[in-house]
């Protein structure tokens, strides 16, 4: 088992972390530096900065935010938000992110993943899937991709979805379960075990997690390289480094 990656979410909102459940409900946290150079310092592996509002409302990112968020930390960030572009990755990349994050964009325009990879290198690009658990009237269950911060339904089965997104040169998937999204009673084990045995790049777990039992199950159940949290870290249920303690005394390696 490779090494396993902690990773902290900073959902932004007007200039200001916040947190929902369900993709909604908003309760303000922070400062998005501020939250950043916290974790920083408390053991993080990386960061996640989405801007939650950026694709529903037409515009990209704020790249003061993403400034000021680098220069406090000394970890890699993934940028997500409104990123329709190469220029808009291009503006990412110079405020000094990682790595870039798409959803809708690509949605729109897979080839936008095939360019991307080719101008930047396919390490540095991150494709979030937000899925949703949908009911056959036979028993049957299946997760449908959604687009637009979860807003609107894309016909996508999520297996399919990430298999295309791997073939068109995806280095990572953020995968986001809606239905448990921040209510914290643990990840999408099914769901996260699908993907990562359908594409054979890094999964990252999103969406429910509340005890610390939960992390290591998305990595023994699930299959995932990475978790990522917001919740309860924003709020300071678990530090960083209880988690990598409990996950490391569980047999998962984790750099503390």
């Amino acid at each position: 088992m490779s090494g396993k990656r902690v990773i902290p979410c900073l959902d932004v909102k007007n200039g200001r972390v916040v947190k929902g459940v369900n993709f909604a409900g908003f309760r303000d946290v922070g400062d998005p530096a501020e939250q950043a150079a916290f974790y920083d310092r408390e053991g993080a592996d990386e960061l996640v900065f989405l801007d939650i509002t950026a694709s529903h409302e037409g515009r990209r990112a704020f790249s003061e935010s993403i400034r000021r968020t680098v220069q406090a930390i000394s970890i890699p960030l993934t940028v997500g938000g409104g990123i329709s572009s190469l220029k808009d990755m291009e503006a990412v990349f110079e405020a000094g992110a990682s790595k870039v994050s798409v959803n809708t964009a690509a949605l729109d325009n897979p080839d936008l993943i095939a360019q991307a990879a080719r101008a930047f290198g396919r390490e540095r690009i991150v494709v979030a899937i937000d899925a949703k658990r949908t009911n056959g009237a036979d028993g049957s269950h299946w997760w449908e991709v959604y687009a637009r911060g979860g807003r609107i339904a894309t016909g996508w089965e999520v297996g399919e979805w990430a298999e295309r997104v791997y073939s068109l040169g995806a280095g990572e998937i953020l995968l986001t379960s809606m239905d448990a999204d921040g209510t914290q009673d643990g990840y999408d084990n099914d769901l996260n075990r699908l993907v990562a045995e359908r594409v054979p790049i890094p999964i990252i777990a999103s969406g429910g997690a509340g005890r610390l039992e939960h992390f290591k199950d998305a990595f023994l159940l699930g299959k995932v390289d990475a978790v990522l949290a917001a919740s309860l870290f924003h709020f300071r249920t678990y530090s960083i480094r209880e988690v990598k303690e409990y996950l490391q005394e569980a047999g998962i390696p984790v750099c503390l």
